[in-house]
Parts: structure tokens; sequence; C-alpha cells
């Protein structure tokens, strides 16, 4: 069975929330208003510096629920398509394509793990070339509107949940897979794995890394990037998968100089 590597999205792939990020070419489209704006402009800059706890998400999920009742999703979706490499470019961690990159290179299978929707994090990832997404699934009407209501959560257990179910479906050695995240309420994910690994984490994260001796990584430089994943120079030699967590910085300070030529 071939191994794969799971990987949060928000403040681990991206360094800001991916559903706020969007906030501003959703105003534009006239879906939101400049309250709603303003909310969400001091809600990323709190999640930036404190991240969110089990309350603040499930707050922020109902909150969302309500806002986007009645939109439809087909806008929303296009919508995210065509602003996605404006919102998205300047958000990304050297690190973390180093990582994945690190990871494709030794044959695992990436996967994006994100309690975001999908309708955010499928355009997101394709950006960056990444295929295989597990993310929150909305609840839609006959008509193609949202209903407010969730179909499925990719949120704490439920990720887990998803990604046994998708190692059951394809194959995945989950005892040799990897999984990176930057929060406390994916314990479970990072539980799931025989190789978990704290990116940036919040407090209570990393009293439990430390506790069972899981690697912690910081990631810190936001790369500007311009084109997909797959188009990124690659490094040489290749690095066996083992060395990957530890040469990280070396990496990533790689990738930001190939990437500001």
């Amino acid at each position: 069975m071939a191994a794969a590597a799971f990987f949060d999205l928000d403040k681990t792939i991206i360094a800001k929330s991916s559903t706020l990020a969007f906030t501003r070419p959703l105003f534009k489209a006239g879906l939101l208003n400049r309250a709603t704006l303003f909310k969400a402009g001091i809600a990323q800059a709190y999640y930036q510096m404190f991240g969110a706890d089990h309350d603040q998400l499930e707050r922020v999920r109902r909150e969302l629920g309500e806002l986007t009742k009645g939109w439809k999703q087909e806008e929303v979706a296009k919508l995210v398509e065509e602003t996605v490499e404006e919102v998205v470019a300047p958000l990304v961690y050297a690190e973390a394509l180093a990582i994945i990159d690190e990871h494709v290179r030794a044959g695992r299978r990436v996967v994006v793990v994100s309690s975001s929707p999908m309708e955010i994090v499928a355009p997101l990832c394709r950006y960056l070339g990444l295929e295989d997404i597990i993310a929150t699934l909305p609840e839609v009407d006959a008509e193609g509107r949202y209903t407010g209501d969730i179909e499925f959560y990719a949120y704490g257990p439920g990720k887990a949940e998803a990604i046994r179910a998708m190692a059951d479906r394809v194959g995945i050695d989950l005892a040799e897979s990897f999984a990176y995240s930057d929060s406390i309420t994916d314990l479970p994910m990072l539980e799931a794995v025989g190789h978990p690994v704290a990116v940036n984490p919040d407090r209570e994260l990393r009293a439990i890394a430390e506790e069972r001796d899981w690697q912690i990584l910081h990631f810190e430089r936001e790369v500007e990037v311009r084109g997909r994943l797959a188009d990124i120079p690659k490094p040489v030699p290749v690095i066996s998968a083992a060395a990957a967590g530890g040469l990280a910085a070396a990496l990533a300070v790689w990738a930001l100089r190939r990437s500001r030529r």
C-alpha cells in the first residue's frame, strides 16, 4: 500500500484563512456588505495572531451558513475560480511548497484536508496543482442555492473519518503516512497517521506535540506563486523522504530564492 501526506490548508499551506481571504472579492461582487467585510477583516487579523479554537470555528460555521443562505453555488465557485490567483498567490508558504514537492517526489499522495467549503478549496488547490481534496460540503437545494446547512463538515473527528474512508477506498497505508496541521482541532487527523507534524502550532497543539515528541515545524516565508506547483523548479539532488522534515528550512530558503529570480 502507498503512503500519503495530508495537509491542513489554513496557516499550514497558506498564511491566512482561505474562507476569509475571499471576502473582498465577494464584497466587490455585491454578495457582502461593508459591515460584514469589516468584521471579516478583524476576524482575519485575529486568526493570524491567535488561531481559532473549537467555539470560534463553530461560530464562524453558523454565521457563514446564515450569510450564504440563498447564494447560488455556481456563482460562488465561478467567482473564486476567477480571483484565486489574485487572492492566493501572495499567501503560500515556501516551506509548505518545498515539503509538498518532496512528498510528491517520494511517490506519496498529497491530500489537502480543509474545513473551508469545497467551492473555495478546490480552485485554490487546482491553482497549486493539487488534486486530492477533502473539504466541507455545503448543502444546496434543487435550484443550486445554499440552504445554510452542511452536508459534510470537514472538521475535528470528521477530518479523521474522511481520511480513514479515503485510505480504505484507494489503498493508503496510514501508519506510513504524514499529516500536517497548526490547530488542536485537527488532533484527530494528526493521530490518524504514523507521522504527525505540528506546523505553526497553537499553544494546545504545541504542548501535545512536545509531550508526544512529534515533529514541530515553523513556516514563515510567504512566497509569490505565479503558476502551478508542477511548474516550480525542483530541488536537486533528490532528498530522501525521511530527511524531508529536518531539511525543511533549507528547502524553504532554496524555494524562496528561486521564486524571486
